[in-house]
């Protein structure tokens, strides 16, 4: 939320910024400043009657100490009274309005956001790696997690309707082991603390990280009887953790992960990417948030993008980074960088990680502030969203990243380190893979590079698929035979 008293100092700076957004919002700030006007003149002259009343009462006062008649001043008195309960409603209606029309009113882009209308508009930031040559048509990440029976699209629509998936088998496996790296990797080498927050949360944590009242049809789920809402990302509770509280300057910067099922509704988006995991109602996510300083938020954003591009390149994915126009800004963002991995089998860049500077947007909302020597102020927020790398391999909503051989702590695995990261792979089920597709692979011996080239070929799918599109082709699946071999 924005502060008002910007607003009334600097007006034309706020709608200019605004007016990068889009030109419509000039109206919204006007009309914002009209009722702020009336609510404060409500306030002054409701200040007047409280002056007024306690004046004449202390009057009274006087008059009875000296058994001298004050029943005019009493029906005074009682006169003003109701006057303040009919202004006290006049103040009460002014500062709701005002409050909503806050709430509805988009963070102001960061002066050295890129001015643009669209994501057309969206500047190259810097590229990771290089597009795959594969030499062939791939095939999507729908055909091809369905015959490697990795995830059950059919049977997902049954139980749920559309826009549902269930994974199974190794699908379920590898998106469990997927996730557990990611936190790992974070806890372990980037330093956050790892959270479990709940699913369901209060209408007040929704409205702190803005999704309330804006997006309330069009994203959420609610439980309207409880008033509780199906978290649509990790963000809100993690973020809501240290609401209305103020911490101590040496608290911060406060690192988070999380991991969480996300559930959103996707009104409004009918026609856009209904086949496979792209757009679906629920998705796993793993989280990163930092509350910080104003004065440290954006080197801490910096590093936060660094910590989610980690990920792709321990697993050798080509990524780009576009920093977010000032016309594709989500509503509470004032910079977000977009990190997209390059996919194949559609031929385009796919989200897998946003890194957003919410500056003290969302710490308004939740009454979110910090001590030091001056006084209080609001905190800072950076964020970024890791979706869980399954759509970059089989993606549970555009991934950051893949293992096959199961990366994550599974039963019968064996351990191994590649470039000083503990990694685990699952050497029992996927020991032999025969592709009659024009090449047989054989039994190997399990090294990273091979567990690599193994993911390489059957499970980043999407990214690297090995398989040509008119093939006829088949799958086997032997147990390994003996011990696990390293």
């Amino acid at each position: 939320m924005l502060d008002i008293r910007l607003l009334r100092e600097k007006p034309d700076f706020v709608r200019e910024r605004l007016a990068t957004r889009s030109e419509d919002l000039s109206a919204q700030v006007d009309e914002v400043l009209a009722i702020d006007t009336q609510r404060r003149r409500a306030e002054t002259e409701l200040q007047k009657l409280n002056a007024e009343r306690n004046r004449l009462s202390k009057e009274i006062g006087i008059l009875r100490s000296r058994n001298e008649p004050s029943a005019d001043l009493e029906r005074r008195v009682r006169a003003i009274a109701e006057e303040i309960t009919q202004q006290n409603a006049v103040v009460t209606a002014a500062d709701e309005k005002q409050r909503n029309l806050l709430l509805n009113l988009p963070n102001l882009p960061h002066l050295q956001a890129p001015i643009g209308k669209s994501a057309d508009d969206n500047p190259l930031v810097r590229e990771w790696g290089e597009k795959s040559s594969l030499g062939f048509s791939p095939l999507g990440h729908v055909e091809l997690a369905t015959a490697l029976k990795l995830i059950d699209f059919e049977r997902a629509a049954k139980i749920s309707g559309s826009g549902f998936v269930c994974f199974t088998n190794q699908g379920a496996r590898l998106q469990r082991g997927l996730l557990q790296f990611l936190l790992d990797l974070h806890t372990t080498e980037h330093g956050y603390i790892e959270v479990s927050p709940p699913y369901l949360v209060r209408r007040e944590a929704m409205i702190g990280t803005t999704q309330l009242p804006k997006f309330e049809h069009e994203m959420c789920y609610a439980l309207e009887e409880d008033q509780l809402f199906l978290i649509p990302t990790a963000e809100v509770p993690v973020t809501n953790l240290h609401r209305e509280e103020i911490l101590t300057l040496v608290e911060l910067p406060k690192k988070y992960v999380a991991y969480t099922p996300c559930f959103r509704r996707e009104a409004g988006a009918a026609g856009k990417d209904t086949r496979g995991l792209i757009r679906i109602h629920q998705f796993d996510k793993v989280e990163l948030v930092k509350i910080a300083t104003p004065e440290t938020s954006y080197s801490e954003l910096e590093t936060l993008t660094v910590n989610a591009e980690k990920v792709l390149q321990i697993l050798g994915l080509h990524y780009r980074i576009i920093e977010l126009c000032t016309g594709d800004l989500g509503f509470g963002a004032a910079k977000t960088y977009d990190i997209e991995v390059w996919a194949p089998g559609q031929g385009r860049y796919l989200e897998v990680s946003s890194c957003t500077n919410f500056e003290d947007f969302q710490a308004r909302r939740m009454n979110l502030k910090y001590k030091d020597a001056g006084g209080k102020s609001a905190c800072n927020g950076p964020c970024a969203a890791i979706w869980p790398p399954f759509k970059a391999n089989v993606k549970p909503r555009a991934a950051s990243g893949a293992s096959a051989a199961l990366i994550g702590t599974i039963p019968g695995t064996s351990q191994v380190t590649y470039a000083g990261h503990p990694l685990y792979y699952f050497a029992g089920d996927l020991h032999e893979v025969a592709l009659l597709a024009g090449r047989t692979l054989a039994p190997c011996r399990w090294s990273f590079g091979a567990i690599l080239a193994f993911v390489l070929v059957v499970l980043l799918l999407e990214i690297f698929p090995s398989i040509p599109a008119q093939a006829q082709w088949n799958l086997k699946f032997r147990a390994a035979r003996g011990t696990n071999r390293n």
